[in-house]
Parts: structure tokens; sequence; C-alpha cells
């Protein structure tokens, strides 16, 4: 199921917990995720894989776009604007520039491949941004987030291991890979130090 239930998580979160808990979860970073699976599922249109492949692609889909629904209409409310405040444009142009300066081949579906590949390893920056401004989050929150970055730690292991048993090597691929699981090295942390023994992750706030 590999992102599945991580694309469930705020669904769940948004739908069935009380709001202080989707409260914290910032829709900047839905929205990006959100674009992140269109951009890179546009060859649903032009190219078929598997019956497995085609429905856990229209299932990230759905899951990114009904979250982003349930933070700005459900839940517009409760949702916490004031704080969710990051500027996406600081991330969406250079990503865009770098898409087109960086990619396998100069096509338009490979360019936003690489635009979803780029975007993804800064999406949760508005979600980071937005727990610093905060300076503390609910704990699903921050299971959500462990769990997000360690599906991306896992993924650079699939890359080191493919290397050796296959040769294949994406450097695209594994760069962006490489510096958004930077982004979470502190956010671990203070996971560890902290949410699994049972405290609320807060974070030192200046005097």
């Amino acid at each position: 199921g590999e992102t599945t239930i991580l694309r469930v998580l705020p669904l769940i979160c948004l739908t069935f917990l009380p709001s202080p808990c989707h409260a914290g979860i910032s829709g900047k970073s839905q929205i990006l995720f959100a674009l992140v699976f269109t951009t890179r599922y546009l060859d649903l249109f032009t190219t078929f894989i598997s019956v497995y492949n085609t429905v856990m692609k229209v299932i990230f889909l759905i899951c990114a776009y009904i979250t982003v629904y349930m933070i700005y209409v459900k839940f517009r409310k409760t949702f916490d604007s004031e704080n969710d405040s990051f500027r996406l444009e600081f991330l969406l142009v250079p990503v865009t520039g770098l898409s087109f300066l960086e990619n396998h081949s100069f096509t338009p579906l490979e360019i936003l491949w690489t635009f979803s590949i780029y975007l993804e390893s800064v999406a949760i920056l508005p979600q980071l941004f937005m727990i610093s401004k905060t300076g503390e989050a609910e704990t699903i929150t921050t299971h959500y987030l462990f769990f997000l970055g360690l599906y991306r730690a896992l993924y650079i292991a699939n890359w080191v291991w493919r290397y050796y048993t296959e040769n294949f090597y994406d450097q695209i691929a594994v760069v962006s890979g490489v510096v958004q699981t930077i982004f979470y090295c502190d956010f671990f942390y203070l996971y560890i130090t902290k949410v699994l023994k049972g405290k609320k992750l807060s974070l030192p706030m200046p005097v």
C-alpha cells in the first residue's frame, strides 16, 4: 500500500477527530501534495501499467483532493489560516524553473513528472513552518509527519538496494529524496525524545 495510509491519515483526522486536531494540519502542504500527485500521475491518460497501478494512483488523487476540500470547505471555520501562512510561490517558482532546467527529457510529461519530484521534496515545509509558528503540534499530526518522513527515508534505502542489485540510479529522485529527508531530521529528533515518551511536541520559543 506504500503511501496510501499517509494520504488517508490526514483525511481520517479531519473527518473523525475533534477540531483542535485538524486545525493543526497545514492546508497549504496538502495543496502541494495534491499538486504533486496531479502532475506525477498524468500518465494515467497515456500509459497503462496494471489495474493495481491505476487504482492506487486514482486513490492517491482522490484522497489528496478530499483532504484539501475538508480543510478549506468543511472545516474552514476552525482551520488555522493565520498560522498556515507560508508563501507557496516561494516554493512553486524555483521548483518550476528547476524542473525545466534539470530533467531526463524535455517533454511535457517528463517535465511535469520532474516538477512533482522536486515539489514533493519541499511540500512539507508549510506544515513545518506552521508548527514553528505555533510552537507545538497535536499528537496525531506528529504521527502523520513521522510516517511521512519515514516513508521517504525508506525510499532512500530502496534506491541504495536497487543501485547495488540492478545498477539503477535516478539522480533527480535520489537527490530530491535526500533533501526531503534532511528537512525531517530535526523533527525526527523531537518525535523520538518527546512524542514517543508521551509528551506533546513543542518547540523552544524565544522569550
